[in-house]
């Protein structure tokens, strides 16, 4: 276990569990210090060496291999002699290399802490505060490219906070340090199962952060914590004389509680100290379910038990699946302590699984990506927990490369974190680009973006982010309806993240909408000039068309969904045109000739028909007439897929129609679609045909990418004879490998 007397042991502890070599190898960097930075003053206000010496045996202790040690020590000489950084590869390898570049960067978030501060002011500043905490933790961790960097970092922080707690330091400086200990540092130690780490970053910072707490509840522990260890001591060494006795076979653990885990169960079940049965905890592992009983027994034989404190979770698991039996005792002396007795399968769910201490303790989340980091968590704690176990024989050449292998591998690579200038964390998916930060932020600045910063560097738009860096968004100025995003975005890479996409697209959708209601609203305006109309109620005559909003009603108009003529009749008094009055029986009666279309309509006299633009039918196709609201007859092709689906949900509007006899000079427009490789002048080639053909082109529609061209043609024919004869033609132009009719 970590201690405080770390800081006064002898050089020698920096080389503890390591070969020859790879001793005098941490022993050189500690001597390369010394030699590069003989009067430094690190921020908390120590020196250089001893801080670095404190920060080498700390990981010393946690059995970490000599790579580590060497990267935790030799860090602090480029932070104060940047030239230095060069020195370090060559002479300790690219390994230790890579791991003091990962972790300068992680030291950057030393400065970016601080903004929780200012994001924790105002409404719901808790919310922000602790959601902005998170978000760091996982930034942290997604930063490191080998998770040896995390064990350095949480190292720094705590000989930092030894150093504060030996002065007895009350600046401004060891306040922030405690303040984001608990907040970032000592979560993350628990989640990566470093308990020794863990509770000391907690006690000392919580002794900063609430001093009077702090020295109340030492105050009423009423022993020195070496005292309780010495109790944890003996009732461990008689519990495992006592199971040995019975011939049961059990790992025995104890711990005293900490004090701010103390604080922490005073403040959330509202006790006072005296009533905290579990100041002293034990742990009992055996191989069964049986014997877990057995050793409860056996506990309750050798202490009187408390038996409201006693819960049974193996009979009845917590919802998280969690299992274990808990019971609290009383020693000889009075003193209380508690026992826990699971079974190594139950041990292994609480710590690795969905039911592990830090997931019900600090709400780990249920969505798709909190659960996969909370695997990739229990994974990294896994990892830790074998380093562990191996102990001394970590030693051994192949066990050393294996975990060395695994942890350096251990990442969490699905997510990126980054920074506004403001130090608020963006979370986002890897490869998002700038637009996507953008609009993470807020739709507005999504809207607005123009250009962007990246560690104060113009970049590229669709510039791929890294974590830990920090993105300024340059926006447009004006009003909303002159700025907007470009159709580019959805495409060429500029923005990876779906809600992205789904954000520019709302506000083309929106911008299309506006345009079409404004259109609809000025032709409504020009018929109602014409009819002499311009004093009517337009919401009456809205409500009339069977329109609720008086914007739906522009919108109908501008997309052509209501015609003219239903909202002349409406202006006459009639609530819709005449033939939606009528039943398909009383249709059969009559049939008329529309010169206009030449479809022979069977039906009421003044039926309004159009040829509808999803299908544009050309004779001779086989065609059928649908009874449309506010538009007449739509006529389309026999098998054209929206009749179809109209058809299935509304077959009582299906009316019969046919070619009539058509006019002289009676041209029907048509779609015509190509696809080909892009070339200069292929448009010109194109076209030439459609000269030839004596066709007359009304619209163009054309779109290149990667080298191919997509082009839909909108051209006036009499017949499909005349249509069959220029597709054949167009399929003869160099590089077009596609010709269809829409």
């Amino acid at each position: 276990m970590v201690s405080s007397v770390l800081i006064n042991e002898s050089l020698e502890n920096l080389t503890a569990g390591l070969s020859k070599a790879d001793g005098k190898s941490v022993m050189d960097a500690f001597e390369f210090v010394k030699a590069s930075c003989p009067d430094t003053i690190v921020v908390c206000g120590q020196s250089g060496v001893e801080f670095v010496k404190n920060v080498g045996l700390i990981l010393a202790e946690l059995n970490t291999d000599a790579q580590t040690r060497i990267a935790g020590m030799v860090t602090l000489v480029p932070e104060y002699h940047p030239e230095a950084l060069e020195k370090i590869e060559p002479q300790f390898g690219s390994d230790v290399f890579n791991l003091v570049d990962s972790l300068r960067k992680l030291l950057k978030l030393k400065d970016l802490t601080g903004g929780l501060e200012e994001m924790a002011r105002g409404k719901n500043a808790a919310q922000i505060r602790k959601a902005q905490a998170e978000t760091l933790r996982k930034m942290l961790l997604a930063m490191a490219s080998d998770m040896r960097v995390v064990m350095i970092r949480l190292a720094v922080q705590m000989a930092s906070l030894r150093y504060f707690a030996k002065v007895k330091s009350e600046s401004v400086v060891s306040q922030q340090y405690a303040r984001e200990t608990l907040e970032i540092y000592a979560p993350l130690a628990n989640r990566l199962g470093i308990w020794q780490v863990k509770w000391e970053l907690e006690d000392l910072a919580f002794r900063f952060v609430n001093p009077e707490a702090y020295r109340n509840i030492a105050k009423s522990l009423e022993e020195k914590r070496t005292e309780r260890e010495a109790f944890i001591q003996r009732i461990m060494a008689r519990l495992q004389t006592e199971l040995d006795a019975a011939g049961i076979k059990a790992q025995v653990a104890g711990r005293p509680k900490h004090i701010y885990s103390i604080y922490n169960k005073m403040r959330g079940k509202s006790l006072d100290f005296s009533n905290l049965y579990d100041l002293r905890a034990f742990r009992v592992i055996v191989s069964d379910v049986k014997t877990c009983f057995t050793v409860l027994d056996i506990i309750h034989r050798l202490w009187n038990p408390i038996l409201k404190e006693f819960d049974d979770y193996i009979s009845r698991p917590k919802p998280n699946g969690y299992q274990s039996l808990h019971t609290v005792v009383e020693a000889e002396n009075g003193q209380p302590f508690e026992v826990q007795i699971r079974t190594e399968e139950m041990h292994r769910l609480a710590e690795f699984g969905v039911a592990a201490h830090w997931r019900y303790k600090e709400s780990g989340g249920s969505s798709f990506v909190a659960q996969r980091y909370d695997e990739k968590i229990s994974y990294l704690r896994q990892l830790l927990s074998w380093k562990t176990e191996v102990g001394d024989a970590v030693a051994e050449e192949d066990s050393h490369k294996e975990w060395t292998e695994k942890i350096k591998s251990a990442t969490l690579d699905d997510r990126i974190y980054v920074l506004t200038p403001q130090a608020r964390v963006i979370d986002l998916p890897r490869g998002a680009t700038p637009i996507d930060f953008a609009y993470q932020v807020h739709t507005d600045v999504g809207h607005r973006c123009r250009g962007a910063r990246v560690d104060g560097v113009m970049v590229p738009l669709n510039t791929p982010l890294k974590s830990g860096q920090t993105v300024e968004i340059i926006t447009a100025k004006g009003t909303s309806g002159n700025i907007g995003p470009s159709r580019d975005w959805l495409s060429s890479g500029y923005a990876v993240n779906p809600r992205t996409h789904t954000k520019i697209r709302a506000w083309f959708n929106g911008k299309e909408y506006e345009e079409t209601v404004n259109n609809g609203r000025t032709v409504l305006e020009k018929l109602l000039q014409r009819e002499g109309k311009t004093a009517v109620n337009l919401e009456d005559l809205a409500k009339k068309l069977q329109f609720q909003k008086i914007e739906e009603f522009f919108f109908a108009i501008g997309k052509e969904k209501i015609s003219q003529k239903a909202i002349e009749l409406a202006l006459k008094g009639q609530t819709e045109p005449q033939y939606a009055e009528h039943s398909k029986e009383d249709i059969v009666r009559k049939s008329r000739s529309d010169g206009k279309s030449g479809v022979l309509v069977v039906g009421t006299e003044g039926v309004l028909t159009q040829l509808a633009r999803c299908c544009r039918p050309v004779p001779p196709d086989e065609i059928v007439g649908f009874v449309t609201r506010g538009k007449g007859v739509s006529i389309h092709r026999l098998d054209c897929k929206n009749f179809l689906e109209m058809a299935r949900q509304a077959p009582e509007r299906i009316i019969q129609t046919d070619w009539g006899t058509q006019a002289s000079d009676a041209v029907y427009p048509v779609d015509i679609y190509v696809q080909a490789n892009d070339r200069q002048g292929l448009l010109r080639d194109i076209s030439d045909v459609f000269t030839r053909e004596k066709l007359n082109v009304t619209g163009v529609h054309t779109q290149s990418n990667k080298g191919v061209a997509k082009m839909t043609f909108t051209v006036e024919v009499s017949d499909t004879e005349w249509l069959k004869k220029s597709i054949k033609q167009i399929r003869e132009v160099k590089g077009v490998s596609t010709v269809t009719r829409c």
